[in-house]
């Protein structure tokens, strides 16, 4: 009975959901996982974007259990975002897969994409314009979702389960050349190409392999550079540009993906811009520049919330989020303003609150939001930074332990190492 001999064994020990839509390359996968001795749980979602797609939710539903195999259907209720049809139903599935893996408690997503699929996306992305991430086609891998037959074709999956007597649902919509520029990728071009060059499909999914190899390569080195919600700058005048590149990618994290206008914008302005500039990017967010590290943060945050003063009389304790004062302080919480310095404990002189926060690393368009406690007019306590030694109760003696209720969300100091322990009280 045949097999398919080049689907990739997933880790040891995983317990995946399965993507199934019903048709050849899910189907199979659901078998074939099932075939291999795996706890199976299968997810199916409904566009509801064509008549009888609910009697094809019906048929996988029974298919399921006749397997034995626990099933998660879901139907779009919500209109479809504008833009690509098939761009927004791809996003929908992928959410709805993020919620079921959530549910169940599954390791991994696993999707039924083949090797045509990838040669198709590839083909794809070079009409388009791509770089070394799309001349792989697709990632095998990304996050929680796995694409266990990449090496499998289309031709074994429909011989796998003619052999098993299972026949599988078939979507128009794939056939759909008139609508779809990837069905007329998969039945005119591609088909095509293959008959003036035979073999071409086979060297071209060869071709997206290599690239795939170089694309991890190239994330791995990227990945490297980022550090704690950012990247160091000097790291980055160090790095060959499509390192660079990448690191931004990854930096963004979020779909669509950045045009090359973009990175080649964010690039300039990390390697010679001046600290406090930025670039506004796609879903609201906002490429700044600091002293020494690029972030990507919300371009307009909302005016902060003020937090309220949670204060009561201690002997003394470890918890790092709170400040030790002297009773009797008249405590208020304010925001930053002009002219504004402390003597932080354990630091010799005053210094300016601007010197502090950048030492820090506190992002500069996130300053302005940090909750101060003044005692009267006196800068007393920068929230998990520092505490003034007037403020600052004398070690061994009861004191006020203070801390901020309702802070919302406050800019947290990038890494312990950021700062002395001892100016932190």
């Amino acid at each position: 009975m045949p097999d398919l001999p080049n689907a990739r064994p997933l880790p040891a020990g995983a317990r995946p959901l399965v993507a199934l839509s019903g048709g050849p390359d899910s189907t199979a996968l659901l078998l074939w996982l099932l075939e291999s001795g795996l706890d199976v749980v299968a997810a199916h979602y409904d566009h509801a974007l064509r008549p009888g797609s609910d009697r094809d939710a019906a048929r996988v539903t029974a298919f399921c259990a006749r397997l034995g195999v626990p099933l998660l259907v879901e139907r779009r209720r919500q209109p479809c975002p504008r833009g690509s049809l098939q761009a927004a139903a791809r996003d929908l599935r992928y959410a709805f897969l993020a919620r079921a893996l959530q549910e169940t408690g599954r390791d991994l997503v696993c999707l039924g994409h083949t090797a045509d699929d990838v040669v198709e996306g590839m083909v794809l992305h070079l009409i388009r314009g791509a770089g070394l991430a799309g001349l792989r086609g697709m990632p095998r891998r990304r996050g929680p979702f796995l694409r266990p037959l990449l090496d499998v074709w289309r031709s074994e999956i429909e011989a796998y389960l003619a052999a098993r007597g299972v026949e599988p649902l078939r979507d128009p919509s794939n056939a759909d050349c008139d609508r779809f520029a990837r069905a007329r990728v998969r039945h005119r071009l591609l088909p095509r190409l293959e008959r003036d060059r035979p073999g071409l499909v086979r060297r071209l999914h060869h071709v997206a392999s290599i690239a795939a190899r170089l694309q991890a390569d190239l994330e791995e080195a990227a990945g490297a550079l980022l550090d704690e919600g950012g990247v160091s700058r000097a790291a980055l005048r160090e790095a060959p540009r499509p390192v660079r590149f990448e690191a931004y990618r990854q930096l963004y994290g979020r779909l669509p993906a950045l045009s090359r206008r973009q990175l080649e914008a964010m690039d300039g302005l990390a390697l010679e811009g001046r600290t406090g500039a930025g670039l506004d990017l796609p879903g609201g967010l906002r490429f700044h520049l600091e002293a020494e590290r690029v972030t990507i943060g919300v371009a307009r945050l909302p005016a902060p919330t003020t937090p309220a003063l949670g204060i009561r009389l201690c002997p003394g304790c470890g918890d790092p989020d709170v400040a030790h004062l002297r009773p009797g302080l008249p405590l208020r919480v304010g925001y930053r303003r002009p002219g504004l310095r402390m003597r932080p404990v354990g630091a010799p002189g005053s210094r300016k609150l601007q010197d502090i926060l950048t030492d820090a690393r506190v992002p500069r368009h996130l300053r302005d939001r940090l909750p101060l406690v003044f005692a009267g007019d006196r800068l007393a306590w920068v929230p998990g930074i520092a505490v003034d030694v007037e403020a600052a109760a004398p070690p061994g003696v009861p004191a006020w332990h203070v801390a901020l209720r309702g802070a919302g969300e406050i800019p947290v100091v990038p890494s312990p190492s950021a700062h002395p322990r001892s100016l932190v009280s």
